[in-house]
């Protein structure tokens, strides 16, 4: 009997005829969880107010040049006070948040007050600016407004005293540069003064301090009244007292 031999079939033949087996799928994108789907939402800003307690404002009356009927409840009302040395007294900020119209920034400066102390008949120099433009308004001095009765009480911050002063004023602040006045004829307020500032870096008076820019507002951002011109009633009298 003849035995056939048997063909011997290369493995890489093998592996040839054989088909391939399908890669495995690329694994899928993890599905994004609700804290990746939603945007973290924005938190919440702290709406401006003048007092904690909650109490104070600023209601006046102002005509010329600008003609509006002030009535700012403490909230949205940024005030900020502190004791200033020429002359000796304190001065007082207010201004409205943002969005107002017109945007006021009004700048009271209160001969003769004392920390903790009431007082009666005290002359005030006013600056009136209209924010966001170069109008700024300002009587030269404490002696064309008249504080008639002033009071004051501690509040928990040590040095901080919320001050309610009413007044008036007889004679117009005029236009610091160009032409124009106006006329507070009445006002009241209830704000913060802070007596801790009262250094001698800090509270120089209603004049401008070396380094005040030309508008009129400190780098710490409290506006300072513009200097007495030449001639100026306030001006002379400056000159006595040195």
């Amino acid at each position: 009997m003849m035995v056939v031999p048997l063909a011997v079939v290369p493995t890489t033949a093998v592996a040839a005829a054989d088909p391939p087996h399908p890669a495995a799928p690329p694994p899928s994108p993890a599905a994004p969880s609700a804290a990746d789907a939603e945007p973290a939402a924005p938190s919440a800003s702290l709406a401006a107010h003048c007092l904690e307690s909650g109490d104070g404002y600023l209601r006046a009356r102002v005509a010329g040049a600008i003609d509006a009927k002030i009535d700012w409840p403490n909230s949205g009302t940024r005030c900020q006070g502190e004791s200033k040395r020429v002359p000796p007294g304190v001065r007082l900020s207010f201004q409205r948040d943002s969005g107002t119209k017109p945007d006021l920034l009004f700048v009271f400066g209160l001969t003769g007050v004392r920390k903790g102390q009431p007082a009666r008949a005290t002359g005030a120099n006013l600056t009136v600016i209209l924010q966001g433009t170069n109008q700024i308004f300002g009587t030269l001095g404490d002696s064309r407004c008249t504080v008639d009765s002033l009071t004051q009480r501690p509040l928990p911050a040590p040095g901080a005293y919320r001050v309610e002063a009413r007044g008036f004023c007889t004679q117009p602040a005029h236009a610091v540069r160009g032409n124009g006045a106006v006329l507070v004829s009445t006002f009241e307020f209830a704000g913060l003064v802070n007596y801790e500032s009262d250094d001698p870096e800090q509270g120089a008076g209603d004049v401008p301090a070396a380094g005040v820019p030309v508008d009129g507002v400190s780098a710490a951002g409290v506006p300072a009244p513009p200097k007495p011109a030449p001639g100026d009633p306030a001006s002379r009298n400056q000159a006595a007292r040195k």
